[in-house]
Formats: structure tokens, sequence, C-alpha cells
């Protein structure tokens, strides 16, 4: 089962006005990700996901140029050991850094894919899971800055589909902020979960501000107050309040959580597997959570083939949270890339697919005629 080609797909599609919503990091204004197709002598294929890192091209080119080579021949069935090749040759030492671990991902994912289907068994049978449900919140490009009667509005809507648990989007003015989440549980009431995400965008005053509301909301977690390698802040915050500090979708490897984890001050940690190394880090990353007593509430990325292999991940974890269940209005890597990711129940929760690997099926044609759109995706 040798590794015959890899080949990343830049891919975007532009975001309407009605669909782009206002939160940390500016207004969206397109969808971007990389598609990663790994195909063997024999001819199974498998897909990943790679995070585009805000340069779909970038990261393509990367895979294409560079990582594809270093990969060529291998067993596919090796991940640790294409894993260890492309740490060693190309991010432990002068290669990129988090953009190749971003590549790296979307290679490891499709290994594993493979490995499932030629076994014939869906992905968390084979990582050692069993088919459970897994609680979601509504999360996603979703939520954002709008008036408080707005988000009320659109928080009943999510609800009213089976979630108990919904996401925020805060980093707009403190007051908003505040506002706004007093807003929303004032309507849901107290059977709801409530998260909170700042998108890196609090200073440590912000989060002392912030704190004693959030804390009186009973506010599951803030994520991402402020930039990954901000430690001072992160452990400044850390004593503010009793909320819970997440982070984790810009850390790469575990290497990185093992710093976050031996600091004390992030206690929810939230890796990607199309950003932090694949699912074989991810696998990694929740061990050493798990070894602290630490939840994995990981974040998902754009397409269903991340979404699905999240789950089948959660599944096979025994310290897995909630997953981030994507309710942007427009996604059409979600709703036109690829089949279903997985089962929704009025539970409000989800549960892995039972086809083999993966599970999520990918439209060729569609990536066809959606080809990468230079620029920012956030105005």
């Amino acid at each position: 089962m040798k590794i015959a080609q890899t080949t990343a797909y830049p891919l975007s599609f532009p975001v309407s006005a009605a669909g782009g919503v206002r939160l940390g990091i500016g207004r969206t204004v397109k969808r971007d990700t990389v598609l990663v197709k790994v195909r063997t002598e024999g001819g199974l294929t498998g897909w990943g996901e790679s995070h585009h890192g805000r340069s779909p091209g970038a990261v393509a080119q990367l895979i294409n140029t560079t990582l594809a080579q270093l990969v060529k021949g291998m067993d596919a069935s090796d991940v640790n050991g294409v894993w260890a090749r492309i740490y060693k040759m190309q991010l432990a030492s002068h290669g990129m850094g988090a953009a190749a671990a971003i590549g790296m991902s979307g290679i490891d994912m499709a290994l594993w894919d493979i490995r499932a289907k030629a076994v014939g068994w869906p992905l968390y049978r084979l990582l050692g899971g069993s088919s459970r449900a897994i609680p979601a919140y509504a999360g996603g490009i979703s939520l954002g800055y709008q008036s408080p009667q707005e988000l009320v509005s659109e928080a009943r809507a999510l609800v009213a589909r089976g979630f108990r648990a919904l996401k925020l989007r805060v980093g707009d003015t403190w007051r908003a902020d505040v506002e706004r989440a007093q807003a929303v549980r004032a309507a849901l009431g107290e059977d709801i979960d409530l998260l909170v995400d700042a998108n890196t965008k609090y200073s440590v005053a912000d989060v002392r501000r912030v704190m004693p509301a959030f804390d009186e909301l009973r506010v599951g977690w803030l994520e991402e107050p402020f930039p990954p390698h901000d430690a001072r802040s992160y452990s400044l915050a850390a004593g503010l309040g009793s909320t819970p500090l997440a982070a984790g979708e810009n850390h790469y490897t575990r290497f990185e959580f093992q710093r976050i984890v031996e600091d004390r001050s992030i206690t929810i940690l939230q890796p990607d597997l199309s950003k932090t190394g694949g699912i074989s880090e991810g696998l990694r990353i929740a061990a050493l959570g798990s070894a602290w007593k630490l939840p994995v509430n990981p974040h998902t990325s754009a397409t269903g083939l991340n979404m699905a292999a999240t789950v089948h991940f959660l599944a096979s974890i025994d310290n897995g949270g909630y997953y981030e269940a994507d309710v942007a209005k427009e996604n059409l890597f979600r709703d036109e890339l690829t089949t279903r990711a997985y089962e929704f129940g009025a539970d409000g929760c989800v549960r892995p697919l039972e086809r083999p690997g993966i599970g999520a099926e990918v439209n060729e044609d569609f990536i066809r005629s959606h080809p990468v759109i230079e620029g920012p995706g956030y105005v």
C-alpha cells in the first residue's frame, strides 16, 4: 500500500452580504480550504483537509511541491512513519512551522481514511472507539456581532433545531459583549450552555471587565481571549474569574500543547485536526490532556471531511467534550463539497458515520468549479 501520489487542491467560494458574519477578525467575505487527496499504488484513495491558514494557495503549494515528494513511496498504513518523516525533514528545522503542520494534517487525515477503507471499517472503530452520542454546540462562523434582539432570534432558531449549547462571538467592546450574552441567557434560560469566543481580540483589561458577568451567566468557557503565543496574558487572566480559558485551534503539535498544559492557565484544549498535525497528533494531544484530567473540545474547520473526522476522533478518546457543529448560513464546503458529515439527533448530539473510512464522500466536480480566490477572507 505504497503512496503513489499526493495532491492538494486550494478551494474558495465568496460569501454573500447576507451570509457574512462580523466577529473579532472582521467580516467574512469568502471561505477557503485545502483538500488533500492521497492515492496508493493499489488504487485506494484517501481524502483529508488542511486548514487554509488564510493563505490556501500557499498551503497547497507547500504540499504539492515539497511534502508530496517527502512521502512518495512510503507505506500508506505507516501513519507514524509518515508523520515522523515530515516532522524531521520539514517541520522541526527551517520548515515553515505552522504551514508544515497544516499541510501534514491533511496528509495524515487522508492516510487514516485509507487505513480504515482498507479494512472496511468506519474510522472510529479503527481508532478504538464506539458509536456513541457526542454533545454538540452550535458554532462555526455564526452568532456574531449584531443587535441583542437579532442575536436572540438566531439563538432561538438553533435551540429549536435541537442544540443545547451555543457559542457566542465576543471581542467587540466589553460592554456590547456582556449585553449580548445577558440577552441570550435571559431569553433561553439556564438549561442552555453558553460558550464565548473572543478570536484573540481581548486585552487582560478586557477580561478583567467581562469576567464577573461571564461568571454570573455561567459561561462554559472563554475561548482564545489572546493570541496563542501570549502565555503571559493567559497566565494573568486565569486568576480573574471562575470561567475556564479555552484555546488550541492555533497551537500546533503536541509540543505546543505540552507547554500550555504545564502552564495551567488554559484548561479547555481545542486542537483542530486540520491544523495541529492531523488525527495522529490529535490522539497524542488527547492522551496528554487525559493524563492531566483536561477535556478536549476540538475546533472544527471548513469542510465535511474535518467535520466527519472530528466526530470519529471524539468517539475514540476518553476525555472528549463538545463537538463544534458548523451552523453558518452559507457553507458550500459543508453542503455541496461533501456528503453529510455525521448524524445529528433531536437530543442535540452527533454520531459518527458508519461508512468505511472518514465516510464523507467528496464531489470532485465541485473542486473543479471552485478554484482558489486570492486575497483575505475577512475584511
